[in-house]
């Protein structure tokens, strides 16, 4: 479980840059929440999670991970609990490594195949088969020379490989194209789901935000404007989301990005 308990962010204070980037925010997140997130540009979303991830510490507030207070915990800390991934498919892999050393290097072995058993190998090309890409057959191809879907497919592997207690995926499938972004997004449920995972899912995409998973929040200014699950989440179509958030946030959601993906 998850706890966010009133916790604010401003950046440059005291200077004409000054931003409020989260108010007063509180969340909790149940065990096995999988929670779709999205708002404009500057509504807080990436900061919540660089909050969360530890990125900086934020100004006031707690944050519990499991019952653990992570509130001061140093980032590279948290990142044993807490896998990520991001929307550049650039981030999360090691380039120049090969998909195996990259699988090893996630699953704790520091990148040493040699330290990896006949049966871990063949385990590691057995869940690299699971994507359906056909990466089990280039186990020692360079990362580098993967698209844009397979880094990004393989980056949620790595993320995945040791289950965390906590995934965040920030818009991980919108610099993709629509057919492989619609493939790693059904990887990324069977994932989550086979797991067992607690999930938080930033996405520019409405009807995205409406499947998948099991709850939906908005947010606007740094603040949770929405937090919708249940019957009341199985029953909205996008046009019902849009005229809550304007009821909510005082306006029309006027993101153009947002608007043309639903």
């Amino acid at each position: 479980m998850l706890i966010i308990n009133d916790i604010s962010k401003t950046f440059n204070p005291g200077t004409v840059n000054e931003k409020t980037a989260l108010s007063h925010l509180s969340l909790t997140v149940n065990d096995g929440d999988f929670i779709s997130i999205i708002g404009s540009n500057g509504a807080g979303k990436s900061t919540l999670f660089n909050a969360i991830a530890g990125s900086f510490m934020t100004d006031e507030g707690r944050i519990v991970l499991d019952g653990v207070d992570i509130t001061m915990t140093p980032e590279h800390v948290r990142a044993r609990s807490i896998g990520r991934l991001f929307q550049d498919p650039q981030k999360g892999t090691a380039p120049d490594m090969s998909i195996e050393e990259n699988l090893a290097l996630a699953a704790g072995s520091g990148g040493w195949l040699s330290r990896l058993s006949r049966r871990e190998r063949s385990d590691l090309r057995e869940r690299v088969a699971v994507l359906g890409m056909g990466l089990e057959d280039r186990m020692s191809s360079p990362v580098g020379l993967l698209s844009g879907g397979q880094r990004q497919a393989l980056a949620l592997l790595m993320a995945t490989i040791n289950p965390p207690k906590l995934l965040l995926l920030d818009e991980h499938t919108a610099a993709l194209d629509p057919a492989t972004s619609e493939k790693v997004g059904e990887l990324t449920d069977k994932i989550v789901a086979t797991n067992r995972l607690t999930c938080l899912m930033i996405t520019h995409n409405l009807t995205s935000a409406l499947q998948q998973g099991n709850r939906t929040l908005m947010m606007e200014g740094g603040r949770i404007i929405l937090d919708i699950s249940g019957s009341k989440r199985d029953g909205m179509v996008v046009d019902d989301l849009l005229e809550m958030f304007k009821t909510e946030a005082g306006h029309k959601l006027d993101n153009d990005r947002i608007l043309l993906a639903r």
